[in-house]
């Protein structure tokens, strides 16, 4: 027996707004698509590929020598201030 649980979120209202008509067009309802897309969110998780990390990398000779000796503090605050 599937028991259900009533609760509320916060949606952004673009994402609920494109929901709402995907959930239409796919004669569904937007409850079903939230279920599926947290289930797929949830088995994703718990997949044994999950935890591992694809490292890339690029050509060159590391950080900038104004960063080398910086956490990444410093690194996202010169990216997000930077005009």
């Amino acid at each position: 027996m599937v028991t259900h649980m009533k609760t509320t979120v916060d949606i952004a209202d673009d994402v609920l707004l494109r929901a709402k008509a995907f959930a239409e067009e796919s004669e569904t309802t937007l409850r079903r698509l939230i279920e599926e897309g947290l289930r797929r969110v949830l088995d994703q998780a718990e997949s044994p590929e999950s935890g591992q990390i694809e490292w890339v990398t690029f050509k060159g000779k590391g950080l900038q020598p104004e960063f080398r000796d910086k956490g990444w503090d410093s690194i996202r605050d010169a990216i997000y201030n930077d005009s």
